[in-house]
């Protein structure tokens, strides 16, 4: 076969599987695949989808590299180092396709749909056999059937409009479910990669949603989380669709033990519908992720955030105007290009009035064909470090003063694990997004139950059942 790779010369998608599946097949044994994800949860997500897609080519799975026939990394875009991540993986693996010729290794996602990365990748580490973007999940059995005909190396970074459905994900968990509700991002915030990377938004329809949430809770599933860039625009591109509050509404009508969360919301799209959806459905969690980015105005335009500190604030206030006490966390940028001391002092002063359980912080990284990365900036990194530390100071200061809230209270809490640190303990989250520490038996992992809170920390909160 070519070097280079022609899609139109390939068999179709579902021949392909076939194809690889029967291949598999006549092996002495069923090849092994390691899968790992790199970034956020609607990577984890695709990662998921792209086990569905390997297993029923008729692979298995396994976590040791070294046993494994097929490397997939699925990437991330969104900063600087979880791309340094990937090439030092990558660099760490050469020796397994030394020592194993036939091994291939796949590299796809976000971080690959860039053309400057795909080429990086495709001139210095040239053990890696196949380089697919954002259209992973409907190209890969195709690039597999062309590498297993004699293909050295198959590349597809093309971003496709396609919404994969049909599609059996491979769960990490047996007890929480990730649901993507929509794909794309129509924002075009100067600091981001994704529209570049993933395209417009497009929505899958509520029927295919409806359909997997309530399987997902008939099949046990306690916790179902909906993605997508900019989940709360859904709809907005369905001829005649719902829009995501009476989506939300819908979903809360199916019966059974489980919560609903979503992630990203925009501020722009954040309605009074949606929050009343929030406050008044019985299966939503009582938490919104409501990232501000920046607390001055001059920054959210040089951003393109298209809301204002006062809007957003508003948006605040009418949710906080029904429950006080209701929980909201955010996202910050440190440092974006030319942020001035007044310009941060607003972001502290957004922190202060707003009081979040928790905030996601970051020091802004450049990213390689958005606008913000050729802004002017005279902001040195030990001014952006220092204004870090002041960040994370005052929200250490007032999560310890929020987590005090629910001390002797008794809340529902979904648990998830042993804690890393106290393995007779548990951990779980609560409807309110709080990270709950408790002794229990093992067997409560993935059930719900009632724990009265003692103490109170920075980062958790903990009591006893």
């Amino acid at each position: 076969m070519p070097e280079t790779l022609d899609l139109n010369a390939l068999p179709s998608q579902e021949d392909s599987v076939k194809a690889v599946r029967e291949w598999n097949a006549g092996l002495p044994q069923q090849p092994l695949a390691y899968v790992h994800s790199f970034g956020c949860q609607l990577n984890v997500a695709d990662g998921e989808s792209l086990c569905g897609v390997l297993q029923e080519m008729g692979y298995g799975f396994t976590q040791d590299t070294a046993q494994a026939s097929l490397i997939l990394y699925h990437t991330c875009a969104v900063r600087e180092n979880a791309e340094d991540r990937v090439f030092g993986t990558l660099g760490s693996i050469k020796r397994l396709k030394q020592e194993n010729p036939a091994l291939i290794l796949c590299v796809t996602g976000c971080m690959t749909a860039q053309p400057q990365i795909a080429k990086k990748i495709r001139e210095s580490y040239r053990h890696v056999d196949i380089v697919l973007g954002t259209s992973a999940v409907s190209r890969l059995a195709q690039m597999l059937y062309a590498h297993m005909h004699g293909m050295r190396y198959a590349q597809d970074i093309v971003t496709t409009t396609d919404i994969p459905e049909g599609i059996v994900p491979v769960r990490e968990s047996r007890f929480k479910a990730s649901v993507p509700i929509m794909f794309g991002c129509n924002n075009f915030c100067t600091y981001c990669i994704v529209p570049y990377v993933r395209g417009r938004e497009r929505s899958r329809l509520p029927e295919r949603i409806i359909d997997e949430v309530r399987g997902l809770v008939a099949n046990g599933y306690k916790e179902i989380m909906l993605l997508g860039q900019n989940v709360n625009s859904y709809g907005k591109d369905l001829e005649n669709g719902m829009d995501f509050p009476t989506l939300l509404r819908e979903l809360d009508k199916i019966e059974g033990e489980f919560w609903i969360r979503f992630m990203s919301s925009h501020p722009k799209d954040a309605t009074p519908e949606m929050m009343d959806a929030l406050l008044e459905c019985k299966h939503l969690a009582k938490h919104l992720h409501l990232p501000v980015q920046c607390g001055s105005d001059a920054v959210l335009e040089r951003m393109n955030r298209r809301y204002t500190v006062a809007q957003y604030l508003e948006k605040v206030d009418y949710i906080r105007s029904r429950d006080a006490e209701f929980s909201l966390t955010t996202d910050l940028i440190v440092g974006f290009p030319d942020e001035s001391a007044e310009d941060f002092e607003g972001t502290l002063a957004v922190m202060r009035q707003v009081r979040y359980d928790n905030v996601y912080s970051f020091i802004y990284s450049k990213r390689t064909g958005t606008k913000a990365a050729v802004m002017p900036d005279a902001t040195t990194d030990a001014e952006k470090s220092e204004r870090m530390q002041r960040l994370l100071a005052l929200q250490r200061e007032i999560s310890v003063e929020n987590n005090r809230r629910f001390l002797g209270r008794t809340i529902r809490v979904l648990a998830d694990g042993q804690s890393r640190k106290r393995p007779e303990m548990l951990t779980g989250r609560s409807a309110e997004n709080m990270l709950v520490e408790f002794a229990g038996a093992p067997e409560l992992i993935g059930t719900f139950v009632d724990v009265e809170i003692t103490e109170t920390h920075n980062g958790l909160i903990t009591g006893h059942l």
